[in-house]
Order: C-alpha cells, then sequence, then structure tokens
C-alpha cells in the first residue's frame, strides 16, 4: 500500500535568490539545529509539545494526532521543511533528523523569524485560494447539540436546545445537529421513530434565526441496504484477504475498521463514482430538508492503516484524508477536524475534542496558534467547556468557572462554538459573565472578518502565537496568550485563579482597562470572573 520511497532530498541555497535544487540521494537526512532555533508544525494536536524538545520524535505516516496535520515544520530563525507526503522527524543532540521521505523534501531558508518561515513556505506550497467558508461561522456564535443530547439526537430536544438559545438571550448563529440523526451510517435519511417532520425542524430552527448544519462521515454500516449496493459498485474500501499476494477484483472483500462508536465499511474517495454518490445523498438532503451544510467528521488516516487495504487509486492512508477535505470545498457551511495538507483552502477547522478540565483548556492556545501556522487559519477551538463527551457523563462534576473561563478563551479567536448549555449549567452571574464575553466578540467582529478576509488572501493567520509577531523577544514557549493579527493580545485567565501573568513585548501598550503599559516588562493582573483582559497595541518599538 504504501509508496515507493523516492530518495531525493532537495535543499535550496540561502540566498536572496535561490539556486537550483542540489540533489542528496539518501533516505534520511540530518539538519543541525542553530544556536537558539526553535521548530514548530506538523501536528495540530501536538501544539503542548511545541517547540519541539530534545527526544521529541514523531511519525506522520498514518497518524495526524486525531486533529489537523501537515508535512511541514517551521523554525524561529526562518527556515522551514516540506513534502508533499508524510515523513518522520525526530530531534537528537541538537540535530533534528529527517527519514521515512516517500517524496522530495525541500529545506529552504526563508529570512530569520518564524513569520518568514510561515509565509514562504505558504506562498509555496499552499497558497491562499482567495475563498473563505461562509462568513456567519465568523460573526455569529456555533452551537452544537452533542452533549446535550449526545446520540439522543431527536426532533423534540433540538428544537427546544434552539428555543432555549434564543430565550435565553444568547445570538442565533450555526446549529449543528450531531451524531445519530439517521437510521444507520451511509443512510441519509432522519430517523422515523425520533423525527416525525424533520423538514418542519430545519425550517422552525431557520426560524429563529439559525442556520443547520448536519453530522456525517465517510462510514457506512455492514450488512445494510447501502452497504450492499456500494459493494456492488465497488465504492469501498477493498481488503485483500490475509496472507494472500493476489489483488484480483473476485477475492477482494470490503475493508471493516474499527473506530470510536463501532465497526464500519468506509467510502473510498479515491474512486470518482463513490465520491458523485457521496455529493448526491448530501444534494438530496440540502433539497428535501433545506439543511444548509455539513460537519465532516471523521476522515482520520490512523483508519486506514493496515497494508491489506485496497484502493480504487493508490494513495497514503494521508492522501484518503486529503480527499476527504477536498470534497467539502464546494460546501461553505462546513467544519472538519481531521485534515491532511489542504492549508489555506476555505475549510473550517475544529480542534479535536477537548476534556473538561483546565490541563485541556491550556491546551487550546498553543494548538489553535500550530493550526495558524500549518495553513488552518479558520479554526474552531472545539466546544466551550469541552467536548469530549465522557467528561460530561457526571452532571455533579462540571466546572461553572471552568466554563466560563473556556467561554472567554474562545471569545477572541476565529470562531467559537456552544455545546453544553450554559443557562443550564451556570448561575445567572456566571452566565453573565458569558454573555459578556460574546459581546467583546461582537465588538471586535468587523475586525475577526478583516482578518479572515486577510487569511483568505493572503494566507496570514487569524490567531498568531507570540514569537510570530514578536520574533526574538523570548516568546517561543508562551503559551497561554496569543495575537488576533497585528495587534490586539489576547490574554486570558486559563486555571482556577483570579489572577495571571502578562508578558508584554517591545511597544507600548493600552489594555481593556484602559491601562497603558510599556513593554517589554511582565505584569501581574487581577481579573474578574466576567473579564476578558487584552491589549491593543498602540505603538511598535524596534
Amino acid at each position: 500500500m504504501k509508496k515507493p520511497i523516492v530518495l531525493a532530498v532537495f535543499f535550496f541555497a540561502i540566498s536572496a535568490t535561490h539556486c537550483q535544487p542540489v540533489i542528496n540521494w539518501t533516505q534520511h537526512d540530518t539538519i543541525q539545529i542553530l544556536s537558539g532555533e526553535k521548530w514548530f508544525g506538523a501536528a495540530v494536536n501536538e501544539g503542548n509539545n511545541m517547540p519541539f524538545k530534545q527526544g521529541y520524535c514523531l511519525n506522520l505516516f498514518g497518524d495526524g494526532k486525531g486533529n489537523q496535520a501537515s508535512p511541514l515544520l517551521v523554525s524561529s530563525k526562518g527556515r522551514y521543511i516540506w513534502s508533499e507526503s508524510p515523513f518522520s522527524f525526530c530531534f537528537e543532540k541538537n540535530t533534528l533528523i529527517i527519514s521515512g521521505i516517500y517524496d522530495s523534501l525541500f529545506v529552504d531558508n526563508a529570512g530569520s523569524t518564524l513569520a518568514e518561515s510561515y509565509k514562504l513556505a505558504s506562498k509555496r506550497f499552499f497558497p491562499a485560494s482567495g475563498k473563505m467558508p461562509d462568513s456567519l461561522l465568523f460573526s455569529s456564535p456555533q452551537y452544537n447539540t452533542w452533549i446535550e443530547l449526545k446520540y439522543n439526537q431527536n426532533q423534540h430536544d433540538i428544537l427546544r436546545y434552539a428555543h432555549d438559545i434564543v430565550n435565553n438571550g444568547f445570538p442565533p448563529g450555526i446549529l449543528m445537529i450531531d451524531d445519530n440523526w439517521f437510521p444507520y451510517y451511509g443512510n441519509f435519511e432522519f430517523r422515523k421513530d425520533r423525527f416525525e417532520d424533520p423538514a418542519l425542524v430545519i425550517n422552525e430552527i431557520h426560524q429563529l434565526g439559525f442556520k443547520v448544519m448536519l453530522w456525517v462521515s465517510p462510514f457506512i454500516s455492514p450488512d445494510t441496504e447501502v452497504f450492499r449496493e456500494l459493494k456492488e459498485k465497488k465504492y469501498l474500501l477493498l481488503s485483500k484477504p490475509t496472507n494472500s499476494n493476489h489483488i484480483e477484483p473476485g477475492i477482494l472483500k470490503p475493508t471493516i475498521i474499527e473506530w470510536w462508536n463501532g465497526y464500519s465499511a468506509v467510502l473510498d474517495f479515491t474512486n470518482p463514482g463513490a465520491i458523485k454518490w457521496y455529493g448526491q445523498q448530501l444534494a438530496a438532503i440540502k433539497e428535501n430538508y433545506g439543511v444548509d451544510g455539513y460537519k465532516f467528521d471523521a476522515g482520520d488516516p490512523e483508519f486506514y492503516t493496515d497494508e491489506k487495504i485496497i484502493f480504487h487509486r493508490k494513495v497514503t492512508p494521508n492522501e484518503l484524508t486529503e480527499l476527504w477535505g477536498i470534497f467539502g470545498m464546494s460546501y461553505p457551511f462546513n467544519e472538519y477536524r481531521s485534515m491532511w495538507k489542504n492549508g489555506n483552502q476555505p475549510l473550517a477547522q475544529r480542534l479535536r475534542d477537548k476534556d473538561h478540565s483546565w490541563a485541556d483548556l491550556q491546551k487550546i492556545i498553543p494548538d489553535i496558534t500550530i493550526g495558524g501556522l500549518l495553513g488552518y487559519g479558520f479554526s474552531c477551538p472545539d466546544m466551550i467547556g469541552g467536548g469530549e463527551i465522557s467528561s460530561f457523563d457526571d452532571t455533579r462534576q462540571i466546572d461553572h468557572k471552568l466554563i466560563v473561563r473556556s467561554a472567554q478563551c474562545h471569545a477572541l479567536m476565529p470562531m467559537m462554538q456552544f455545546s453544553v448549555a450554559p443557562w443550564r449549567v451556570l448561575d445567572s452571574l456566571e452566565l453573565a459573565a458569558i454573555k459578556k464575553a460574546i459581546n467583546t466578540r461582537q465588538g471586535f467582529m468587523h475586525y475577526i472578518k478583516t482578518l479572515a478576509f486577510l487569511n483568505a488572501t493572503t494566507g496570514e493567520p487569524i490567531v498568531r502565537n507570540m514569537e510570530y509577531e514578536f520574533p526574538n523577544e523570548g516568546f517561543s514557549e508562551c503559551k497561554d496568550q496569543f495575537m488576533l493579527g497585528d495587534s490586539i493580545m489576547v490574554t486570558p485567565v486559563l486555571d482556577d485563579t483570579n489572577s495571571r501573568l502578562v508578558l508584554f513585548p517591545k511597544g507600548k501598550w493600552k489594555g481593556d482597562d484602559a491601562t497603558l503599559i510599556t513593554g517589554p516588562t511582565k505584569k501581574r493582573i487581577q481579573v474578574s470572573l466576567d473579564r476578558l483582559p487584552w491589549f491593543r497595541l498602540i505603538k511598535r518599538i524596534n
């Protein structure tokens, strides 16, 4: 199944005008790490482990760490590494060792900063498309039925959730109906035992001011009518028998994989017929019920690593994930959690499910800023309070303060998404703090939408880690504050306290409380539960 290794490693000369590449015929290469150089990239869900430390290793082949990934590493000294295919890398003894090269490897120097590294790599290998997802994904909150309803998606409770949003003073936006609204995977009709009138449901939600998205995946339940149809058409991933080197069509069987919700066959997105069939199913939902878009879940490369799997067209597991993303580009209302490459395309990305814990809240900023460095700027930081369903099994363990601080952390990111209903679990003061965070976001909405347009036209990230905007000022390890664009520094509280230490880069800053501060300096600030501290850069100092 694996591609033959192409043993060509390309090294670009470090100069103002790049020379022709020199071909070095090796299966791996060792790159010396420069003094003070920090490296980032590869996998969004590893953001908390960046910059990478000695001893860190990752093989990208068939492993996206459950979230977005890309064959790109970028450094704080302006260097980058790119390959069209997955590779392995390891940091050992002040060297970066690259191995498992399936394609040409590009190593280049773009300047002397992290921003220069990203900008040149993105311009060459995943340039801005000029397109973006629908602007409503940015301008209004998103609401997902997952935490409230789990697998019991049904007409009555979905309508109640939608009405509760509006009745509790929250602005309408996008409502996502999550997994299990259908009879089985591959059947795209609403369950008759749970939805008496699906068209009425969608229409009523629309009347409340929402757009509606449905959860979908590439899985097909075995032993069903749809499974038998797709098997006959050879639209499913196939497997050759164990201990057999033969791949004649007559002996191939549909691949059955294990995933978080059981065992399923998988649609083969290397097959044009399968792609057409899937598109017809989604078009029928839209025509019949007025659905606006889709949450494209799963598609992880980890599902496709079994060497017995046979694709219609030979690809790596990562490429199948890439094709899953390409499919969604024609839907303005979309959301993806798993992605390979496809940077700077009009795809809304979501951080993988986080636990309802302070430790996972603290991963949001490093993860989402790494997403920006891989071209995934249109990003949603999971669900407010966490999207890992097991964290909410015991409602007595819900941390009210954590939900408030989570909402504040999300408020000045590209998107914000609710799932657990704040009006159900919080008291009036806590609920007011959530609404204040939404109002703060609305005050920055023109700026956020401008940054989203900039992301679409130039590839420049919407949210940026501190090292990106303030190179060589000691911010490479800063993981609890971020820049919204180039002028707003956001410093939410991410622990169970009411204070935090803020690191100020060079420049003159004005806080949300009108405080004036000149950097570089650091200052511990007191933060009431209803406050999201942020600082505007009013003058840069070189």
